[in-house]
């Protein structure tokens, strides 16, 4: 029997400090991260996605930490969970080659499950002429929808996500199966440490608040712009929180403050279902600070 290469995970709710964590934890046991992060993924768009306000490629220049899986599409570009589990399992094999510890580090729940529990991906074949038809709807309807067919899915996607709801139903009508019921689990690929970033609620929403007001404050309205004039908001990287409400303002639909609000207002409630997918899963250690990730890492480590 093979024994299992290590893979440490860090995760939790925007803007609780992960990146952080994980150059800290890189640096000091010859690491090398995989983004997790699903908006991260997108060329061009910095500000909005915390890139930028992470100081992520800082931190790269200062301790000359790979990071995988980072602005690596544009967002007009398709981009499956099937292809993201091609890329960071490859990613993390690459990184043993060498001799060094993988740390995948980000908050979407699904990128960091169909690694951890091998998700096997249902295989539907997109089909444009059911999303164009479901495009129409809103979100509120898509949600509706799903809820009667696929409960689980509707439960775990939320109702603001319209680009996961649409493809739920679009594998439901394609399969006539739940979405959820297709994403079995596998045998573990890796030997893996979940560490989980654990932080009061208020606190929390005071971090995301002075997050976004960073964002305003070094260009999100002018890198919203700029896309623009490149891609439809129609996109689901152009719906994502604050490229959406930050466009509905170059549009003249709202206030600027209005749209500020919205961004924050958003922002609370996607870190919210990050922490209710997040505590479903008993396997996580939870931890307040670096010294206790650092604590976890060595014992896991030897």
């Amino acid at each position: 029997m093979s024994i299992l290469k290590p893979l440490i995970v860090i995760l939790g709710p925007t803007s609780s400090g992960k990146t952080e964590i994980g150059f800290k934890l890189a640096k000091k046991y010859n690491g090398e991260i995989i983004n997790a992060d699903s908006r991260q993924i997108y060329k061009e768009m910095d500000v909005g996605t915390g890139k930028a306000t992470d100081s992520i490629t800082t931190q790269y220049s200062i301790s000359n930490i790979p990071i995988h899986l980072i602005s690596i599409k544009t967002p007009n570009q398709k981009f499956s969970l099937s292809q993201y589990k091609k890329l960071a399992v490859k990613a993390i094999d690459d990184i043993h080659k060498q001799g060094k510890i993988p740390i995948l580090v980000g908050g979407t729940g699904l990128y960091i499950s169909t690694i951890v529990n091998n998700l096997e991906i249902p295989k539907a074949i997109p089909n444009q002429k059911i999303r164009k038809r479901l495009e129409k709807h809103t979100e509120k309807y898509l949600f509706k929808k799903l809820k009667k067919v696929d409960p689980n899915s509707a439960k775990t996607i939320g109702e603001n996500n319209k680009r996961k709801l649409i493809r739920a139903l679009e594998v439901y009508e394609i399969t006539g199966k739940p979405f959820s019921s297709q994403q079995k689990k596998g045998k573990s690929l890796f030997n893996i440490l979940q560490i989980g970033i654990k932080i009061d609620r208020e606190k929390l929403y005071e971090k995301i608040d002075a997050r976004v007001d960073r964002m305003i404050e070094i260009g999100l309205i002018k890198e919203t712009k700029k896309l623009s004039k490149k891609y439809s908001f129609n996109l689901p990287a152009m719906s994502g929180i604050g490229y959406y409400e930050i466009g509905s303002y170059l549009k003249d639909e709202m206030s600027l403050d209005e749209a500020i609000q919205k961004v924050k207002f958003r922002t609370h409630q996607y870190a919210r279902r990050q922490i209710t997918w997040f505590k479903k899963d008993e396997r996580i250690k939870w931890i307040e600070n670096y010294k206790e990730a650092e604590k976890l890492v060595n014992n896991f480590l030897k």
